[in-house]
């Protein structure tokens, strides 16, 4: 419950502080979406070159672009930690965290949230829906509780991984490039595995599973039966790349030295 309150409070808090400054808000609104246009515009392109790309027509893959959007969306709203190493390590801020009475990784998370990065769940529910009515998919009773299942389990694999990497800065605490390169190489997660080698497969499914975010439980609403085996894992995949996180922070936050002398 104290946990939950908290969670609460914090949101309450941050509302409150974005309301203030409105015309900011709404610049980061448009800022998403024109993003998010530029990578749909991307995937048209391409199939303005080819009907098929491995198998997968273009609304396939505009489907999984929709549903990647979902717990990326998730994900970018609550684990805003890119910048772990340089303001938390290097600047010292860890130290005003760990004073208070509250686990370090839920307040960073809490502090550094942006709820404006939810827009793009609706954007990509849209385009989801686009994509679905063109592929003449029909929604069955249990295919909402199947979703979120799915996109929860996509956000706790993105938190997983990139909470981590941020791990890292408790034993290299000099500034590192690794989070933007690993920011670009989850965009991978957004296309069908199989259209890569074996071994960028084998890496996206288990070292760094970014196809469990978009590809593999997309697949199960496409109807590829040959992924199902794999959607059905993406809860299992998140909680266990999510535990580990913790862990590694726990153990981390044990070797941090503190900004002082």
């Amino acid at each position: 419950m104290f946990y939950t309150s908290m969670f609460f409070q914090y949101i309450a808090q941050y509302l409150k502080t974005r309301f203030q400054y409105r015309a900011d808000l709404f610049v980061e609104f448009f800022s998403d979406l024109f993003s998010q246009a530029i990578n749909l515009v991307f995937i048209l392109i391409v199939f303005g070159h080819t009907s098929l790309l491995h198998g997968w027509n273009k609304d396939e893959i505009i489907f999984i672009y929709g549903f990647f959007l979902v717990p990326y969306a998730l994900f970018s709203a609550f684990f805003n930690i890119w910048d772990f190493n340089e303001r938390y390590i290097v600047k010292g801020e860890l130290d005003r965290i760990l004073t208070r009475p509250i686990h370090s990784l839920f307040q960073i998370i809490l502090e550094r949230m942006e709820l404006e990065s939810l827009v793009g769940a609706i954007t990509g529910i849209a385009v989801m829906f686009y994509a679905g009515s063109r592929l003449g998919i029909k929604i069955t009773w249990y295919d909402p509780f199947l979703f979120l299942v799915f996109v929860f389990g996509g956000a706790l694999v993105y938190g997983g991984v990139f909470v981590m990497i941020a791990c890292i800065s408790f034993w290299a605490d000099a500034r590192t490039s690794i989070m933007p390169m690993m920011y670009n190489i989850s965009n991978y997660g957004r296309y069908p595995v199989d259209i890569y080698n074996s071994v960028i497969r084998f890496v996206l499914t288990w070292i760094l599973p970014f196809a469990f975010v978009g590809v593999y439980p997309a697949s199960f609403f496409l109807g590829k039966k040959e992924w199902f085996g794999y959607a059905f894992l993406t809860p299992l995949i998140g909680i266990i790349f999510f535990t580990l996180s913790v862990f590694l922070w726990n153990h981390g936050v044990k070797k941090y030295r503190g900004a002082g002398n």
